[in-house]
């Protein structure tokens, strides 16, 4: 079967190593703005729990991500609508559209979920201006809003993190379209309050046992995803849900399927 493909846009605390990346000078002129010289962020530490790593049942790919850098006072920050709304209206952008901590929600549901911890899960993440990123299952996100910036805004500008405790990158940027990323025979479902309503108890039953399953969902405030890779749309409730809330409906639908306690 031909890849499907996708509009292209191109608990401890020690130092992160910073990576060289002579070879991705293109991909970081994306994913961080081009500001004068300034200082940097705060490095975050970040930790890998050291877990063997599967193959993955279930793929999650987290569109429309609000991950925009900026320059306010002598640092480079993670913009967001509660901290920086003069900053954001001064330059004529609604700050209502700034909501990074949606993405910090999302990712907590989902790396926290024992589907993660047992191996049978993986994550992409694609921002409003098309920087896709790979997510390592064995990362352990920030607890703290304040430290997920400080980590976002890093990778953002050397393109991926490195473990503390280890050699793995943690978070990475990578080349889009997402699709290249994708297992070629994967069953492609968006999720989307528009979508065809279905009970996750029998929906899940019903795919395909020979392949991967990847679910696309918005991290975004407003608006919704309509990827054109998309096979299925599907709605989990009757009810508009938050991006987490839908989340944690598919990982727990998916953990007593397969029977992960």
């Amino acid at each position: 079967m031909p890849k499907r493909k996708a509009p292209s846009s191109n608990k401890r605390e020690t130092d992160v190593e910073e990576e060289d990346h002579d070879d991705e000078t293109e991909q970081q002129g994306e994913a961080a703005e081009s500001f004068p010289a300034a200082t940097l962020p705060v490095e975050s530490a970040v930790v890998s729990d050291g877990r063997a790593a599967k193959q993955p049942k279930v793929i999650f790919v987290l569109e429309r991500a609000c991950l925009e850098t900026g320059k306010v006072g002598a640092e480079h920050v993670l913009l967001n609508s509660d901290d920086h709304a003069k900053f954001l209206m001064k330059h004529k952008r609604a700050p209502a559209d700034y909501r990074p901590d949606i993405l910090h929600q999302s990712m907590l549901i989902l790396l926290d979920a024992p589907l993660n911890k047992a191996g049978l899960m993986k994550l992409f993440v694609r921002s409003e201006k098309g920087v896709l990123i790979d997510v390592n299952p064995q990362i352990r996100i920030p607890r703290t809003f304040r430290r997920f910036s400080g980590l976002m805004t890093q990778l953002l500008f050397k393109l991926s993190i490195r473990a503390s405790n280890g050699p793995q990158k943690l978070l990475k940027v990578i080349k889009n379209p997402v699709t290249d990323h994708l297992p070629p025979n994967a069953r492609i479902i968006c999720m989307s309050v528009t979508g065809k309503l279905v009970s996750l108890a029998e929906y899940i039953p019903s795919l395909p046992k020979d392949c991967p399953i990847v679910f696309v969902a918005g991290a975004m405030a407003h608006g919704k995803v309509e990827p054109e890779y998309a096979d299925d749309y599907i709605a989990v409730s009757e009810y508009p849900l938050s991006a987490a809330a839908a989340l944690a409906r598919v990982t727990n639908a998916f953990e007593n399927y397969l029977g992960v306690l």
